[in-house]
């Protein structure tokens, strides 16, 4: 096999392994997981918040509108379980239902965290005026949305709701509510 043949080959298996890979980069976008928490849903901020996003340059690739048990919630906020706000947290976050997106963008998690804000609404509504939780959220734990804190957490969070989303998923996916 001649070398040029060689780095052929070689370029396709990198290129077949990264097609493969449950990653959060796809085409040089990155993805990360999008949550309206329960008061966001109740307080009819849905359409407004995707409006938002939309705005901002993401592709919502996939949605659906799920309601979580007091298993699931748990499990999706495990990392806080020895936290004195954990029981709190699972019984606001399984007191309605939610809406989860999977955002596609260059800089999805950095960007999706801009444009939601600090934790905090009250300090949000303060130095983030024009940011998602300040727009609809309350407190600490009621902000409204969620996002991943990183692409680690974006690619464990995506799989948690979406089990079929691969790094290969095209926006065709996206699912109407």
């Amino acid at each position: 096999m001649s070398g040029f043949a060689a780095h052929l080959v070689l370029l396709l298996l990198v290129l077949v392994s990264v097609s493969l890979s449950p990653s959060v980069r796809c085409l040089g976008k990155e993805r990360t997981l999008a949550m309206i928490k329960p008061d966001g849903v109740s307080g009819n901020y849905t359409e407004e918040i995707k409006r938002l996003i939309v705005e901002a340059g993401f592709n919502i690739v996939k949605e659906k509108l799920t309601q979580l048990d007091k298993e699931a919630a748990s499990a999706f906020y495990d990392e806080h379980s020895s936290r004195s706000f954990f029981p709190h947290l699972v019984s606001y976050m399984t007191s309605g239902p939610v809406v989860v997106m999977v955002l596609e963008k260059g800089d999805a998690v950095s960007d999706w965290r801009g444009l939601i804000g600090p934790t905090d609404a009250q300090k949000a509504k303060i130095s983030h005026p024009h940011s998602i939780r300040a727009l609809c959220g309350k407190d600490s734990q009621r902000n409204c949305v969620h996002g991943s804190d990183s692409t680690s957490s974006a690619e464990r969070e995506i799989h948690f709701f979406f089990k079929d989303v691969v790094s290969g998923d095209i926006a065709s996916q996206h699912d109407e509510l």
